[in-house]
């Protein structure tokens, strides 16, 4: 398939999990890759993240597809280098046609015992981070005059209060009123703005010990097999959690021609959660 021969796609967060999976998918699909990740863990964050080896990992893989990769260490939370990493990027690509806003980390707590520091590291990153993204990446998408695509990674906690994910919960509802007003807006720019709104995904931000004590708090050192079946309880659909793939279908499908009339919307990939 070459649904996207001739695109360039900007993901940010690339160096690993779904970003990664997103890289690889749009790249086998003919569309060539701008990978942005930060490449540093954040102090509040309980769980390591993704490295520049990382990073290097996904540019090997997308190369071995036979496409072109530009791919940089760049914050999404700090504006002014996420745009000249994109703009260097654009330059080198020559043009930009889809964005897939997936940077974002994770984190739990008691609401009222957050240190300002974890809220903040979580705004900047889940919902500033989107914002940067999709600040520095309209004008691409303009310039090229052929209207585009935006893919915002949501959560199924955009649309439902997650207890002891508070910052997390706001960031992600955050994101799909960004969504709204950008559908609006570019809309008559023929560049759509759209959501996908996952449960639980089979990558490290799930697969974690701080994910795993927040589940099982009086547990000293819990682990994955005992997570599982609490995992499951939370789906309609007999399953622990969804894979990265399954979340790239959903990606692919807004970012492509089978939707071209689709904005402003967000599509679940949530196994049942939010009818449970």
């Amino acid at each position: 398939m070459s649904r996207f021969s001739g695109k360039v796609v900007l993901i940010t967060g690339a160096a690993r999990g779904q970003g990664r999976n997103h890289a690889l998918r749009f790249a086998a699909e003919g569309a060539d890759i701008i990978a942005v990740d930060a490449c540093e863990d954040v102090d509040t964050v309980g769980y390591d993240l993704a490295t520049e080896d990382d990073l290097a990992e996904t540019v090997r893989a997308v190369e071995k597809l036979d496409r072109r990769i530009v791919a940089s260490k760049t914050n999404v939370r700090d504006l002014e280098a996420l745009r000249a990493a994109v703009d260097s990027a654009v330059g080198e690509l020559g043009r930009l046609d889809v964005v897939v806003a997936n940077a974002g980390i994770a984190g739990s707590g008691v609401t009222h015992e957050l240190s300002a520091e974890n809220w903040h590291n979580m705004i900047d990153t889940n919902l500033t981070g989107v914002w940067n993204t999709t600040t520095v990446a309209t004008p691409h998408i303009l310039k090229g005059g052929e209207g585009g695509s935006m893919v915002l990674i949501s959560s199924v906690a955009g649309t439902k209060g997650l207890p002891y994910n508070a910052h997390y919960t706001a960031a992600k509802h955050g994101v799909l009123g960004l969504m709204k007003s950008l559908a609006n807006e570019l809309g008559p720019q023929n560049i759509r703005v759209n959501t996908v709104n996952p449960t639980n995904v089979e990558t490290r931000m799930l697969l974690n010990d701080a994910i795993y004590r927040l589940f099982l708090p009086d547990e000293e050192a819990p682990t994955r097999e005992q997570v599982v079946p609490l995992l499951h309880d939370m789906h309609v659909l007999d399953i622990p959690c969804v894979e990265p793939d399954d979340v790239s279908n959903a990606v692919l499908f807004l970012a492509g021609d089978e939707s071209r009339y689709v904005t402003g919307i967000s599509i679940p990939v949530d196994a049942g959660v939010l009818i449970k």
